[in-house]
């Protein structure tokens, strides 16, 4: 995973920014089409990968370098120094991997961009739930290229029903110096990430419905896909259920039956249940039927202070 990441995050997009400034195509079409074919695929690329690692800011800075790359290569040759197509197969294959590059880019690009749209479903609205710090969206929205939970709708899994109720959850990672979730790239001790610890609170008004605060904090990459939530919050907030996954062992403050206000602590961010690393889980649905597992109920949108979190998006913490 760490391979593929440097690859298509890192290696990929300095190897096209090298390719548009040192190799620009010579007439002009050519040189449109290489244009926007690399922008397109920058712009699509930073809207479906997760950039919590690297640092969320490179897609700005590849965007930065591409758009100072255009300007300069277009005033410093001109459009009239160019014949309008290729003279040379050295030119129609550039103009050939440009099209290639605007086509991929603009298909995962509007699907990026669908996905900031909400679903067909009830919308509940909550309070932002961390304290102080800052944040990020790995999975949100209502496509499943930026939010893998949607998986779950498939009601043809039978594996897929007991959690169906987290479909349009969303996951956050913390950020840190430098814009990065972690100390190193990816450590095994879940201290070392941005989020670890991040105070938690009452997202709405509500009732305490069911709590779990025993289950260990593993190393990272370990999980536990058995208790999937691991310790966590489940609230009733007008008719639906909050629930606030993989936190902190011994955190949880607030017990079932407990009545809370929207701002009070509930506990802190772990690496508990079904985790790769720490991250809070947060999603809302109907209460699951009678007798049936606790996030099995149908599933709803959410907004946070009034937005619909996509991947990517960032969120600022609040002292309460």
């Amino acid at each position: 995973m760490m391979i593929l990441i440097i690859a298509v995050q890192i290696a990929l997009p300095l190897a096209l920014l090298l390719w548009l400034a040192l190799l620009p195509a010579r007439n002009l079409l050519g040189f449109l089409l290489q244009s926007l074919g690399i922008g397109a695929f920058l712009f699509a690329l930073a809207r479906v990968s997760q950039w919590a690692l690297p640092a969320w800011w490179l897609p700005w800075l590849y965007g930065a370098l591409w758009l100072a790359a255009v300007v300069v290569l277009a005033v410093r040759r001109g459009p009239s120094a160019r014949s309008l197509i290729p003279r040379r197969v050295r030119g129609w294959v550039t103009m050939l991997v440009s099209i290639c590059l605007l086509v991929i880019g603009s298909r995962y690009g509007v699907l990026a961009l669908a996905g900031q749209s909400l679903p067909p479903v009830p919308v509940i609205d909550i309070a932002n739930p961390f304290g102080p710090g800052q944040y990020i969206v790995g999975h949100g929205g209502s496509d499943p290229l930026v939010n893998g939970h949607m998986r779950t709708l498939d009601t043809s899994v039978e594996r897929f029903r007991p959690w169906r109720g987290q479909s349009y959850a969303v996951d956050f990672s913390g950020i840190g110096p430098w814009g990065l979730r972690a100390s190193g790239w990816r450590p095994a001790d879940p201290s070392a990430y941005a989020i670890f610890g991040a105070r938690l609170h009452a997202p709405c008004n509500g009732e305490v419905i069911s709590t779990e605060s025993s289950m260990p904090d593993f190393r990272v990459p370990k999980e536990d896909r058995v208790n999937r939530l691991g310790n966590h919050v489940i609230l009733r907030c007008d008719g639906a259920y909050i629930v606030l996954a993989h936190m902190q062992q011994g955190s949880v403050s607030v017990a079932p039956g407990d009545t809370l206000t929207t701002g009070d602590l509930i506990g802190e961010v772990g690496n508990s249940g079904a985790s790769t690393e720490p991250h809070l889980h947060i999603h809302a649905q109907r209460p699951p039927p009678e007798g049936q597992p606790p996030i099995s109920g149908d599933p709803l949108a959410l907004r946070i202070d009034g937005r619909f979190l996509v991947r990517n998006d960032r969120l600022t913490g609040q002292e309460w």
